[in-house]
């Protein structure tokens, strides 16, 4: 079908991941539009387009083939993502500093008490 390695762009991706970014990029109308296939048009849902797909070589092949034409127009939506994830390390630093006064906290409960 198509040549395997790193350089390929469908190397490591499989056909639900395909398929999933596919419908969330275009939606299940204009995939059915652009790959005029019953699974993307009568009832659409991913486990029955796997069933087919993985049946059928010559629609997968152009659903792949739509895919990796699709793939510059689906980058920017990965980058907000990212810059997401660089936020994430900030929280456990604020969460760090409850968590020091709530030690501070543990030992004044135990001595403050009785030894004040």
């Amino acid at each position: 079908m198509h040549a395997a390695g790193p350089k390929n762009p469908l190397h490591g991706i499989t056909l639900q991941v395909i398929v999933t970014q596919l419908v969330e990029h275009y939606g299940w109308e204009m995939l059915g539009r652009m790959i005029p296939i019953n699974c993307f048009n009568w009832q659409p849902s991913i486990k029955s387009s796997l069933v087919f797909l993985r049946r059928t070589p010559w629609a997968r092949e152009k659903v792949e083939a739509l895919y990796v034409d699709s793939l510059p127009d689906m980058q920017p939506e990965a980058q907000p993502r990212a810059e997401g994830e660089g936020d994430a390390p900030q929280e456990p630093q604020g969460d760090a500093a409850p968590q020091e006064q709530q030690g501070d906290a543990a030992p004044q409960d135990s001595q403050g008490a009785g030894v004040s």
